[in-house]
């Protein structure tokens, strides 16, 4: 009896080296259907309990039934009441691991529709700030034209406009050289008949007639008192004698 006390004392504490030793499992169930007392009496050992509360990887009791308690149950990092509940504690139901799989599906969704909505708004702002920016420089090249055209505009118009007060100042010269009046303030005459009528030439009047002299400032009345005829002119043997 003692020898198989000590099998059932020693199994735990081996089973709990071994598996820590191996490093592989990341939890360990450590469970016993029910049974009397003293079969379930290993694990209320001190030395199981001890491996249990040092061990350095998760264990889970399911030890007898519901009413049974141990103190490794105490010491364990989780407890429940049967080997059958230790397993589903561990392993989820697998309508939880569809359930669980479609909220992720569903939040992964939602996260990729947010970077998508996002990247949509940035690439959208990228694109109206590059539709500025060409206005922009379009602008830019726009003023520039303006502003050549206006210095050739301004540059045309001053050289029409120094041609053109040539053009004028010269018209005024002739002008002012053909003015009648002008010639009458250089001390110049002209002789009228009494109709209006310029006098050219001396053959034109007679004796006594009278005539009117307009001046430069004012007229004059006269009559004529002598005829005075202009001199001949000398032919070529005249002038060869």
């Amino acid at each position: 009896l003692k020898s198989s006390l000590d099998f059932l004392y020693e199994s735990p504490l081996k089973a709990i080296e071994r598996v820590e030793k191996d490093g592989r499992a990341e939890v360990i169930i450590l469970s016993r259907g029910g049974g009397a007392v003293e079969e379930l009496a290993c694990f209320n050992d001190e030395r199981v309990v001890r491996a249990v509360a040092n061990c350095t990887i998760p264990i889970i009791t399911g030890i007898g039934h519901q009413r049974d308690e141990s103190l490794v149950d105490l010491v364990a990092d989780e407890n429940v009441h049967t080997p059958t509940a230790a397993a589903e504690r561990i392993v989820p139901a697998l309508a939880d691991l569809y359930n669980q799989h479609q909220q992720r599906v569903v939040s992964l969704q939602q996260a990729v529709q947010r970077e998508l909505e996002t990247a949509d708004d940035q690439l959208q702002g990228l694109r109206e700030r590059l539709q500025r920016l060409r206005l922009d420089k379009q602008v830019q090249q726009q003023m520039q034209a303006l502003i050549w055209q206006r210095q050739k505009l301004v540059q045309i118009t001053s050289v029409k406009l120094q041609q053109a007060t040539q053009h004028l100042e010269m018209l005024r010269q002739k002008l002012t050289a053909l003015d009648p009046k002008a010639v009458l303030q250089r001390g110049y005459g002209v002789v009228r008949q009494e109709d209006g009528m310029i006098v050219r030439n001396a053959s034109e009047l007679a004796m006594g007639q009278e005539l009117v002299i307009q001046l430069g400032q004012g007229e004059v009345k006269v009559r004529v008192t002598e005829l005075i005829k202009p001199p001949r002119r000398q032919g070529r043997q005249d002038l060869h004698g």
